[in-house]
């Protein structure tokens, strides 16, 4: 059997930017988080705060690390594999990429040392302005990068002749129509990644008596944090498909499991989609509410995936089941922040034992969102590369085998199979290590409890200056 060369191409792409993207969307969220913690311990002094803070420093350092390591290869492939499209869009995409690692690479390493190791070394104000810039540069390299990704999806200020995109307005092709969407979406969803994690490893050390005080602040601050962030997400989400809805209609056909241009659409919650026959072997739907939902109007039109050429389809089944995922991990995400507000009363946030081990589990649920949000926005633009101008065939590099694709996909499956392993062995001993230094946990080993926290190892009433203690937790969002 001939291996085809362009879909090992897509499978290898696919891979190595899924695996990456997790890191990048957990470490801008981590970052600011940071930052707002070295704040609250340059203004109180208080070593919560700087206990909290040095411990997801060494957290955000190995993750951005393995970000690094995985984002690198990423460039390479578009000159291996896609060669014709790299050429074709070098004039846009050189300078952005260039751009990218000059503004942002370079802030968040140098000013990365500083936040590490310069505590003791630097004055507090120098620390939490190195803490600053790190989280300021994360953003900048997400500006760079949607901004070309975003290009790709929606092309604007270039102009393609004799197979070479020319730019023709700088502005217009870094702030393409689907750019703020994109940005603002990713940002949310990059403090919703880091809020999860925070407080699900928060409320695994809450359930094992660990660092209660500090926990209990940092479990706080990011159930404020989500409680806003999530549904803003949804609402965002929300205009993000109605500008899809305007620039790439069949890609939203595709998420609708909707076949046909018509009217009263309906919102199919459980769907089969049959490509081949151009229908759904089986559907449970709300009526008309995705023409609601689309259009604001009952009986609005709603595009259909036949509407263009078989050829020009995206895989429907895979655009279609990835958006439900994401939508309804986005629900589960909302419900967790309102239960969060609901169990404050009285400080059930911190007691209540299924809520603790949800966070817990709901720790890894924002990964899952990232990359099936990913899953729609890259496998509902096929076949096209560059939207409606350059197809992924189009872009491939033609002297490529489809045993010289095999081989490479192979060898980075491998590779980040090492590089993820050893990126969670380092997690783990820090996870396991905790808030505490060496000296006070082998010190204290004895007496922290042997079975899971629960109600009963805490007072019921609060702790004398646990009140103002959680005050400035929540005042910090």
């Amino acid at each position: 059997m001939e291996l085809d060369p362009l879909l090992l191409s897509r499978i290898q792409f696919a891979f190595v930017v899924s695996f990456h993207a997790i890191f990048p969307v957990f470490t801008i969220g981590l970052a600011s988080y940071i930052a707002v913690l070295e704040g609250l311990a340059f203004k109180t002094e208080n070593p919560v705060w700087i206990k909290l803070s040095a411990f997801w420093t060494k957290v955000f350092a190995v993750v951005f690390g393995m970000g690094v390591v995985s984002g690198i290869v990423m460039s390479f492939q578009f000159g291996t594999n896609w060669s014709n499209f790299a050429q074709a869009s070098a004039n846009f995409l050189g300078p952005v990429l260039s751009y990218e690692v000059v503004t942002a690479f370079f802030l968040e390493a140098a000013f990365l040392g500083v936040l590490l190791f310069g505590r003791d070394k630097v004055p507090a104000g120098v620390h939490l302005f190195a803490a600053i810039m790190v989280a300021t540069g994360t953003f900048i390299s997400s500006f760079w990068i949607l901004s070309a990704n975003s290009w790709m999806q929606t092309p604007a200020g270039t102009e393609l002749r004799d197979g070479v995109f020319y730019v023709t307005s700088w502005s217009e092709a870094l702030f393409n129509p689907s750019f703020p969407y994109r940005f603002a979406h990713m940002g949310l969803a990059s403090f919703l990644t880091g809020g999860f994690v925070v407080a699900g490893v928060s409320a695994w050390y809450l359930l094992r008596g660990r660092e209660v005080e500090a926990n209990k602040k940092a479990l706080s601050m990011c159930l404020w944090l989500l409680l806003f962030i999530a549904p803003a997400q949804a609402v965002l989400g929300d205009f993000h498909g109605l500008n899809t809805l305007e620039h790439q209609p069949t890609k939203v056909a595709a998420m609708e499991g909707n076949w046909e241009t018509s009217r009263n659409v309906p919102l199919l919650l459980f769907a089969i989609p049959d490509q081949e026959n151009q229908r759904n072997l089986f559907e449970i739907g709300i009526p008309s509410l995705a023409s609601f939902i689309l259009t604001h109007e009952w009986d609005g039109e709603v595009p259909g995936v036949s509407a263009v050429p078989v050829e020009e389809q995206p895989p429907v089944a895979i655009v279609f089941w990835s958006f439900r995922i994401m939508v309804g991990i986005g629900f589960l995400m909302i419900g967790f922040a309102v239960a969060g507000l609901v169990l404050r009363a009285g400080g059930r946030y911190w007691r209540t034992n299924w809520f603790l081990q949800g966070m817990r589990f709901m720790s890894i649920a924002p990964f899952f969102a990232v990359l099936t949000g990913w899953f729609v926005t890259e496998v509902g633009r096929a076949p096209w590369l560059v939207y409606g101008q350059m197809t992924q065939a189009e872009a491939l590099t033609p002297s490529l085998t489809g045993g010289m694709a095999l081989f490479t996909l192979i060898g980075y499956i491998v590779v980040y199979a090492l590089v993820f392993s050893a990126g969670v062995y380092y997690l783990m001993r820090v996870l396991y290590v905790g808030l505490e230094d060496r000296h006070d946990e082998d010190e204290h080993e004895a007496e922290r409890p042997k079975r899971p926290f629960s109600a009963a190892h805490v007072p019921l009433e609060p702790e004398e200056g646990e009140i103002s203690g959680n005050t400035a937790g929540q005042g910090a969002h």
